[in-house]
């Protein structure tokens, strides 16, 4: 079996142009040229997937890059089955990067008799054959832990403090983050504590599922421009709620910092509609057309982190280096040339 000499990128359809931009990265990076490999990735008539790949991968280094976001099954199943293309195309290692986790809020049982799916769809992967998995804030860290295989969790935190030293750099002292639930407290913290920022929380009650019946801030927020900071935004409805209830308790600017940009439904029109000045999210979920005409909301890119993940996870390097603004610095040195 030849020996491994360069890493090479397999792309689902989930995400292309994160897959491209992490190709573009990582050419910058090697000083040559970097691409997803060829293949096919398509449906039958009847929706069942077919892969084939049209070059040689034995013995090498492998990394499929798929998110399992919306269509979750389908990107779910693209996944599976490029993974034992590959390893029956004899790849010596089979990474699989996923920057959007699918089915991790099902990460424990809630109420009788529930699936925990989190812990299924880490099976499905291993069973598969992936030897390792690259992924971007798991909605829950625990699900690290279903996992027999190693399992590297990227955080969004030292990017978004790039961003908002970059952005609210002139008015750094006005800045509090928020954590729109208890739940969250650990993310919020450690951002706040990144930038030099308070901390405060709102807590919501829930009377039944899907409906909030109060909202309480703890802290104080007046003249305060608030940092909502969480990882998956779906319909808004809760985010939107937060920023109204900070917004009555007299702060400011209301802005979110979101890892995950599922917005679903109705998620757009309520984010464009809110007092909230802007919502930040990462391409860790493909944006619509939608969202990317939105007026308040602004995606930063999450390839060049990915780039180097994938390098260091190549040579043998450290990964959790990419969790701290000085090292993620000089990586996003071109966006973010004044921090």
């Amino acid at each position: 079996m030849p020996a491994m000499t360069e890493p090479k990128l397999i792309a689902g359809n989930a995400n292309r142009p994160l897959a491209n931009a992490i190709a573009r990265r990582m050419s910058m990076h090697r000083g040559m040229n970097v691409a997803p490999i060829e293949a096919r990735v398509e449906r039958f008539n009847d929706q069942e997937i077919f892969v084939e790949v049209y070059e040689n991968v034995r013995g090498e280094d492998m990394f499929i890059i798929q998110s399992t976001s919306n269509p979750a099954n389908d990107n779910l199943m693209e996944l599976l089955i490029m993974t034992d293309a590959l390893k029956r195309s004899s790849a010596q290692r089979i990474t699989a990067v996923i920057p959007y986790f699918g089915y991790a809020r099902q990460d424990r049982r809630s109420k009788a008799r529930t699936p925990i799916s989190a812990k299924l769809v880490a099976n499905l992967l291993t069973e598969a054959g992936v030897d390792r998995v690259l992924t971007l804030d798991l909605h829950a860290a625990q699900i690290q832990g279903f996992f027999d295989i190693p399992v590297d969790n990227l955080y969004a935190a030292p990017v978004f403090a790039l961003d908002i030293l970059h952005h609210f750099k002139n008015r750094l002292s006005d800045v509090m983050v928020i954590s729109p639930d208890v739940g969250g407290v650990a993310r919020a913290r450690d951002l706040a504590q990144r930038i030099g920022a308070p901390l405060a929380i709102v807590d919501k009650r829930r009377e039944k599922p899907g409906e909030i019946a109060e909202m309480t801030v703890i802290g104080d927020v007046t003249g305060k421009t608030c940092i909502i900071v969480d990882d998956i935004c779906d319909t808004a409805g809760t985010l939107c709620k937060a920023a109204q209830v900070l917004t009555e308790h007299g702060a400011t600017e209301v802005h979110a910092y979101i890892t995950h940009g599922v917005l679903s439904g109705p998620a757009v029109e309520r984010v464009q509609n809110s007092v909230m000045k802007s919502l930040v999210i990462t391409d860790s979920i493909e944006p619509t057309d939608h969202v990317k005409s939105a007026s308040n909301i602004r995606i930063v890119p999450t390839a060049p982190m990915f780039a180097q993940a994938i390098l260091n996870i190549w040579n043998g390097t450290s990964v959790s280096s990419l969790f701290e603004v000085d090292t993620l610095g000089p990586i996003y040195e071109g966006l973010y040339t004044n921090v």
